[in-house]
């Protein structure tokens, strides 16, 4: 075949977009970052993004990332985009991409509010020594509480990952476990404290916090009254 006559490579289709699908719906904050883009283009990224947030409303993470890709492939040098094409990674499971994808986004902002999921991709690559070592680059004292509960959540994950459920304990025992006020970042640390101290064999400790647990999740974020309900049903059996 001549080589003018070869099929044009063009890449990955589009995802649709329903017509009902608007700019206008994106986060100003974002609308503001593709303002340095043409206009037309401006305006199909970001309904590319609107379409990945309704998707991922919905729990389809696949299409929102095939959206979000569709961005990242006339914007990837707009921070948003990029970051939206690494928490998608991460949704779908693709850690590697989605921890590239995460460097290049604090490369380009500098924030530090990406490195729970980043330290998480290390996890999920099989690497918890990496993440400890990428959250021992932050002063846990200095960064604002919700980033404190993440790196938190993540650190004791990778010591758990390592065998050192002792040592997850121990990261867990802070100030915020009765300090933070009721609500999912509560709620989140004490269920994960209940879940080690249960794979520590402190079953009696365990059943307490995922009380507690139960009582702080005010939205339903984890599955403490869900295993309450299960234990009580396997008891009266």
């Amino acid at each position: 075949m001549d080589r003018d006559q070869r099929p044009i490579d063009r890449g990955p289709a589009d995802p649709h977009i329903d017509d009902d699908v608007l700019a206008e719906e994106l986060d100003p904050s974002i609308l503001n970052e593709l303002r340095t883009l043409p206009e037309g283009l401006a305006e199909i990224v970001a309904r590319h993004l609107v379409a990945a947030d309704r998707a991922l409303a919905i729990d389809d993470a696949e299409t929102a990332r095939a959206h979000v890709l569709a961005a990242k492939r006339r914007a990837g040098r707009v921070a948003a985009v990029r970051e939206a094409a690494g928490v998608t990674a991460y949704l779908v499971g693709d850690f590697a991409e989605a921890l590239s994808e995460l460097r290049t986004v604090r490369r380009m902002s500098g924030g530090e509010e990406y490195l729970p999921l980043m330290a998480d991709c290390e996890r999920g690559l099989g690497r918890p020594q990496k993440a400890v070592d990428l959250i021992r680059e932050v002063d846990l004292r200095s960064v604002d509480e919700d980033l404190r509960v993440e790196l938190l959540l993540v650190l004791a994950g990778a010591r758990a990952d390592m065998g050192q459920v002792d040592a997850a304990i121990v990261v867990l025992k802070v100030p915020e476990l009765t300090k933070l006020p009721k609500g999912d970042a509560r709620a989140r640390l004490q269920y994960a404290y209940s879940m080690f101290l249960r794979e520590a064999g402190r079953d009696t400790e365990a059943d307490e916090w995922l009380v507690k647990a139960a009582e702080s999740d005010i939205n339903a974020v984890t599955s403490a009254a869900d295993e309450i309900e299960e234990n009580i049903a396997l008891g009266e059996e």
